[in-house]
């Protein structure tokens, strides 16, 4: 299941069945939340200004304003990801000139509006991963102008202090009230909570994969593929660092792609 927010659904179909049957198809999905419903163009308009769909799917020839009318009305740049479902495919060449994500031709099984669907979500969270990129990135350059990151970390012990260089650290895991520091292939523990650390790291450079683990970005070697859209992280110290689906969006949000 889509782990930030579900998908805000709007079916917009003057036939009650049509708008029946795909509301079943979506309520199969795990990945949608709200599905809302507008049985003409006008009341379409209305639903997306005011409650903002994340997906539309528009029929194409209704009464009054047809689904072309709806982007006119509300603007191609305004517009939600939309799929236009339809039993005529004159309108194909029109719809995908109004930035339509597909087109799909009555009556359609469930694997061609699954597929359609599929093709909507991953528009949609390109969007929402280059939304998220760029609000990140802004936040960082407004943080560094107030105070510089740390460039080196103070290791005290019994008889000397050293000072590892910070853009040396492979990774950094908690470890109770200690983090462990990975340079190489050396572990160096010490005090300080992660969160308070992390806090004074760059993030262009470290970015957090796991609850528990921050990784430098320029150490990562490779990525394995795990289970359930998980990964693995090689780094090039060889020690190996587990990407949770949580945090998955933060390293792709750092890499400006999806994975």
């Amino acid at each position: 299941m889509r782990e930030a927010s579900a998908y805000r659904i709007l079916i917009v179909d003057d036939e009650l069945p049509a708008r029946q049957r795909l509301r079943e198809l979506m309520e199969s999905d795990a990945d949608v939340g709200d599905i809302m419903e507008a049985e003409n163009g006008l009341d379409a308009v209305e639903a997306i200004l005011q409650k903002q769909p994340d997906v539309v799917f528009l029929d194409v020839q209704m009464p009054g304003l047809d689904g072309l009318g709806v982007i006119d009305t509300i603007g191609i740049e305004r517009m939600p990801v939309t799929v236009f479902v339809t039993a005529f495919d004159q309108h194909a060449v029109r719809a995908f000139e109004s930035a339509a994500i597909d087109y799909v031709l009555k009556p359609y099984g469930d694997e061609r509006m699954e597929a359609a669907f599929t093709r909507a979500k991953a528009r949609l969270d390109d969007r929402h991963l280059r939304e998220f990129g760029q609000n990140v990135l802004q936040l960082l350059d407004s943080r560094h102008l107030d105070k510089p990151f740390l460039d080196r970390i103070v290791i005290r012990e019994r008889d000397k202090t050293d000072l590892i260089r910070v853009e040396s650290i492979d990774c950094i895991e908690s470890a109770g009230v200690y983090v462990a520091l990975h340079v190489g292939r050396e572990r160096i523990i010490h005090r300080a909570a992660l969160g308070e650390l992390v806090a004074r790291l760059d993030p262009r450079r470290f970015v957090r994969v796991h609850r528990s683990t921050v990784v430098n970005i320029d150490s990562i070697v490779h990525l394995e593929p795990a289970t359930h859209g998980e990964f693995d992280l090689v780094l090039r110290g060889g020690h190996r660092v587990h990407v949770s689906r949580t945090f998955r969006p933060l390293l792709e949000a750092r890499l400006g792609q999806s994975l």
